[in-house]
């Protein structure tokens, strides 16, 4: 499990691409490399990646067709930053939200403003997700745990303040990016829930 609060970027070092399988290499930051092992988990992105090699600060994942479908791990080129966050551990402090990891879908940036010390970003995702997207909710962004500003349709914005801009990759984030979205659980269930009661008494 993960709380959203990213902790830092990774850099990319090498993609091995061949058919519906890519072997992916980060450099973490040395600060986040403690008591790292073959099999613990690490989110990319947002994405639930288990390791499966490491040596020093470089730490190697395996990536299957269905991770390569749903995420943008499988447009990522060496040099790319992404974001990472270790999994959580009992005791830790739940800063943001719970998540498992698991990327319903990616949301297309399609503005960004830029008000003074903020930045609002907002984003268009498939309508089938939109239904979990409500004001004042949550959802996770490239492994962000943030609050839902507006809604309009089939899009979305975040308001995000200057320290997640600077620990983040929505730093440099630009118009046209795909971003990995998970919906929040708990309003998937709320929402789920309603619309089968509904659909049972029509």
């Amino acid at each position: 499990m993960f709380t959203g609060i990213v902790q830092g970027t990774a850099t990319v070092i090498t993609t091995t691409i061949k058919e519906q399988f890519m072997q992916l290499t980060l450099a973490l930051p040395e600060i986040n490399c403690d008591n790292l092992s073959t099999g613990a988990s690490i989110a990319v992105n947002g994405t639930c990646l288990t390791i499966t090699g490491f040596n020093n600060n470089q730490v190697r994942f395996d990536l299957i067709m269905e991770t390569l479908r749903v995420t943008n791990l499988g447009n990522l080129k060496p040099g790319d930053q992404v974001n990472f966050e270790r999994a959580a551990r009992i005791g830790d402090e739940i800063g943001g939200h719970m998540l498992s990891g698991h990327i319903h879908g990616q949301a297309a940036i399609c503005q960004i403003e830029q008000p003074e010390d903020n930045r609002i970003i907002w984003f268009e995702s498939q309508p089938e997700l939109m239904k979990y997207i409500l004001p004042k909710g949550f959802v996770a962004l490239n492994g962000c745990s943030l609050t839902i500003g507006e809604v309009v349709n089939n899009r979305f914005n975040v308001y995000l303040i200057p320290e997640t801009l600077s620990v983040t990759t929505f730093g440099s984030a630009q118009l046209g990016n795909n971003i990995n979205l998970e919906i929040d659980s708990q309003t998937q269930a709320v929402v789920d829930t309603v619309e089968r009661y509904m659909n049972k008494n029509n």
